[in-house]
């Protein structure tokens, strides 16, 4: 009866992860500013392992994109020439994943303020935050947080991820809407749907008519698969 409940309740979680986000390798590295080289890379050693599909094809979710950028933010060189820090060790990382999971929390959720209970301070530092407290992995709590905005863009070698909620003024990204695409805010309408229009050779006018919005969200759609397509090309 044990072994059932738990096959639900992972099919479940499966069932919610893929509805949240549903992105291939591309996509994935594309969307979380991490080269695809490195997704691949942590997928095969157990580090972000894809929610969606752990093996041919690889499918990351919405969250995952989170586990790749808080990874990604911790493994590299932070500061600056006056006061640099170290990345994290990965048997840090790995232990602050360890930790999320020992205690039933994921990485990312909307249920949770700011989306997620795991943060990161400025010089590395992981935290782990709960309905109660704030504490790092040894169980201290921080005397100045000054949190990295995991859901903003982001940099990192091979090209800047966008910001996983607003990526430009008209166009958002919602877990559950269009699989965790970039859409039109207030809309189902992709920007991967008007990009691919104006590679047709439609003007921006054009596809605005079509589909009863301004020029310049169409322009913003465009502007955004680019700077994707250049990450993917990067990765």
């Amino acid at each position: 009866m044990r072994d059932t409940r738990h096959v639900a309740k992972r099919a479940y979680k499966l069932v919610i992860a893929a509805s949240e986000g549903c992105y291939d390798a591309g996509r994935a590295a594309a969307l979380s500013g991490v080269p695809k080289s490195t997704i691949y890379y942590w997928a095969s050693h157990e580090v972000v392992v894809p929610s969606v599909s752990p093996v041919r094809e690889m499918l990351w979710s919405y969250a995952d994109l989170m586990a790749l950028r808080v990874v990604s933010w911790l493994r590299h060189p932070k500061g600056d020439e006056q006061e640099p820090r170290p990345g994290s060790p990965m048997r840090e990382v790995r232990k602050a994943l360890a930790e999320l999971d020992a205690q039933g929390l994921d990485l990312w959720s909307q249920e949770m303020v700011d989306g997620s209970p795991l943060v990161v301070d400025r010089s590395g530092r992981i935290h782990i935050r709960t309905a109660d407290d704030v504490h790092d992995l040894r169980g201290q709590s921080p005397l100045d947080p000054d949190w990295l905005d995991l859901l903003g863009p982001f940099d990192c070698i091979g090209g800047d991820g966008p910001d996983l909620i607003a990526p430009r003024q008209h166009l958002r990204i919602v877990p559950a809407r269009v699989a965790g695409e970039p859409h039109v805010a207030g809309s189902r309408l992709t920007t991967l749907s008007l990009a691919a229009l104006a590679d047709r050779g439609m003007s921006a006018d054009r596809i605005a008519g079509m589909y009863d919005v301004e020029a310049i969200v169409v322009d913003e759609a465009i502007d955004l698969e680019r700077q994707l397509a250049g990450i993917r090309t990067a990765a």
